[in-house]
């Protein structure tokens, strides 16, 4: 065992038997470094990252490799969800030097932590033009012996360039209808109208694109807008990337079709996801919507939910092909055999046609993943329901992918959200439920006494390693849902004093721009600054939509210029690459649209009248509005202060930039009110 086993991290703890002399992130493997005279190979990945597993089999479990990492490298394994600052520093460098990035990430670095060479996989032999990791370790060492003076000259380049790479972007002020206008018409033009989604393979999900589209919609009345959210989420629910038996999206797809996907599964994209087709539902009336929000939640529950009640990182891609060989999918698909083995002749015949399963396949060695293509006819439901359930029973006895158990702060506050909304949109309270229990375990475990975020935990401990902007973002996105549904205020509160960090340790007080690290974190080369949307928002437009959230709750002028500030970004880089900015593109909608503010009084939270304005003031569409629910005088929230009965009766009031509508005690005026 190496210095590893003592870390609470999976993807760690999956290096600890390595014959590598590994060290985690810390000041004494620099140390180390400096007093053995040897340059640092840093290297960077996740649990449930194929090509991770493929290099740690291949290189970190060979001896011979080991023994010359051993001699002639510090060795530094990092997990990217654990420190998505080292990783971000680090990816930015090898994305300047070679134009593309990934995981595994190799790059190697002198004792003071500045990168001279980089790359992602390496093969133990040379192949497709890429030489082998043990010839790189050679030409580093060589480099290190030989050529020290152009190696301290090519870090102190490559530092310099980062430290010039600081965002600019022009002013502080918000987009406007133009921007959101042009942002449009841009993702038009990336559109895949036959296939649904943006650009081509691997195509990803794209989330937040899809929250910016209905937002806009619904403020505008694009009818353009929502075919490209309605189609892509068809396409993605009918796909491959879709698990059609226990519900739930992989990370992506590797074709423009949606139908191999990249099998891992991520809390963050299901718990993104699920709010979006949440969402889809409450503007359309979906009925698929509706069940991939319920099946993509219930998948969360079911599946990532871990013994304390947060929800873990990830599933991975592999898994046992049940002959000892770890293949990626093998849990997930099928044969034409599989299926008769299970369901008999006449129900495979019928499985097969109803979930595209052919003798050819779709995947690896004539295996297919289910999809659910569109037929001609109609199937008896009934009958479907048995099927699934069947296959997924027999699917159940499979070896099951690995979990990385890691509850992820941020992941945690988007799972947190997505549940609690969808819990309250579909009358499930076992699913809001279930996001108190996460909302208590931050609050209980990653939450210390001034309110500051520990970024993971594990097994009922917090890690080491201190939140970052999307943790504090997120985690308030999650609490200010909670709040909106349950009309408890504390959520409000906890929300408040993460935001408050956000304001006093993240942002820059000139230009209003946000840092991926607190002013008092561990400096780094240089400190990481992210505006761009990917696979999750980033922190700085997460915080944006965070903050103007809790000024439409509480009237806090500081958060509202905050998050109008924050959104100047939005404003340079939404009309120029808006599938980058979508979250950004969401939370500026809001701004145009107040956002909203809706009160709801009543004499009882279950009293039915208040329970049914409630709901309507929750199932309304306009763009980021905050709802407060509460008995008549309650200071649970202050935008139940001074809002009477009317009559004596349930009464919900609607405001927004300092203007209030009539109140009124009609669930259908309230609607007109929300969906105009």
């Amino acid at each position: 065992m190496n210095r590893l086993a003592h870390e609470t991290s999976p993807y760690l703890l999956q290096h600890a038997d390595n014959p590598v002399d590994w060290w985690p992130w810390s000041a004494e493997a620099f140390e180390e470094a400096r007093k053995s005279n040897k340059p640092v190979l840093l290297s960077v990945g996740y649990s449930s990252c194929h090509w991770c597993h493929v290099m740690a089999h291949e290189s970190f479990e060979d001896q011979e490799t080991a023994d010359y990492l051993n001699a002639h490298f510090v060795s530094v394994k990092v997990d990217r969800e654990e420190r998505p600052d080292v990783d971000a520093v680090y990816m930015e460098a090898v994305q300047a030097a070679t134009g593309q990035g990934g995981w595994p990430m190799t790059v190697f670095l002198t004792p003071d932590a500045e990168p001279f060479y980089f790359g992602t996989y390496f093969p133990p032999a040379p192949r497709h033009g890429m030489p082998s990791f043990q010839q790189v370790l050679e030409g580093v060492r060589s480099a290190w012996s030989d050529k020290r003076d152009e190696v301290a000259e090519v870090a102190g380049k490559i530092v310099r360039d980062l430290a010039g790479r600081e965002i600019s972007y022009g002013d502080t002020q918000a987009p406007g209808e133009e921007e959101l206008a042009k942002a449009l018409l841009g993702l038009t033009r990336e559109y895949d109208p036959q296939r649904g989604g943006f650009g081509g393979a691997p195509k990803f999900p794209p989330s937040m694109v899809l929250e910016f589209l209905l937002r806009h919609h619904a403020r505008t009345g694009s009818e353009g807008a929502l075919q490209m959210a309605q189609d892509t989420c068809e396409r993605m629910a009918r796909g491959g990337i879709y698990d059609q038996l226990g519900g739930g999206f992989a990370r992506y797809s590797v074709d423009r079709e949606w139908v191999v996907p990249h099998f891992e599964k991520m809390l963050y994209d299901n718990a993104l996801l699920c709010r979006v087709y949440a969402h889809l539902w409450r503007a359309t009336g979906s009925e698929l919507a509706r069940r991939v929000a319920l099946e993509t939640a219930d998948f969360m529950v079911r599946e990532l939910r871990t013994p304390e009640g947060g929800f873990a990182s990830a599933l991975d891609a592999d898994s046992d092909d049940g002959g000892g060989k770890h293949v990626e999918g093998a849990y997930y698909v099928w044969t034409p055999e599989q299926l008769t083995e299970v369901l008999g002749s006449q129900d495979a015949e019928l499985a097969a046609h109803y979930f595209g399963v052919t003798e050819e396949g779709t995947f690896e060695e004539g295996a297919s993943v289910l999809q659910l293509p569109q037929h001609e006819g109609v199937f008896d439901a009934e009958h479907i329901e048995s099927v699934k359930g069947r296959l997924l029973e027999a699917r159940a006895q499979r070896p099951a992918p690995g979990r990385d158990d890691k509850v992820v702060a941020a992941w945690n506050g988007l799972a947190i959200a997505a549940l609690a909304e969808t819990g309250a949109y579909f009358d499930r309270p076992d699913l809001v439920d279930a996001a108190v229990g996460a909302a208590d375990l931050l609050v209980r475990l990653h939450l210390d006494e001034q309110a500051r975020l520990s970024r993971t935990s594990k097994d009922g401990h917090a890690g080491a390693n201190a939140g970052v902007l999307e943790d504090y973002a997120d985690v308030a996105e999650g609490f200010l849902a909670l709040a909106s549904v349950t009309g408890e205020g504390v959520w409000l509160e906890f929300a408040g004093f993460l935001l408050d960090h956000v304001l006093a340790r993240f942002v820059d007080e000139e230009s209003g721009a946000l840092f991926d690290t607190a002013s008092d974190a561990e400096q780094l080369i240089r400190r990481p600054q992210d505006p761009t949307d990917n696979a999750a928002p980033s922190g700085w437009t997460a915080a944006a939509g965070a903050l103007l959230s809790y000024a439409a709750q509480t009237g806090a002028e500081p958060h509202r210029t905050a998050a109008e500030k924050a959104l100047g970004v939005v404003k340079a880089l939404g009309p120029r690459v808006p599938r980058f900015i979508g979250w950004g593109l969401a939370v500026a909608e809001a701004l145009l649209d107040g956002p909203r503010e809706i009160a709801v009084v009543g004499p009882a939270l279950d009293d039915p009248g208040t329970k049914a304005l409630h709901r309507t003031a929750l199932l309304g569409t306009a763009p980021g509005a905050v709802v407060a629910v509460g008995a008549t005088g309650s200071d649970e929230l202050p935008l139940l202060a001074d809002r009477p009965l009317v009559g004596g009766e349930p009464t919900a009031y609607v405001c927004r930039n300092f203007t209030c509508d009539a109140p009124t005690t009609d669930p259908d005026r309230l609607r007109a009110a929300l969906n105009g």
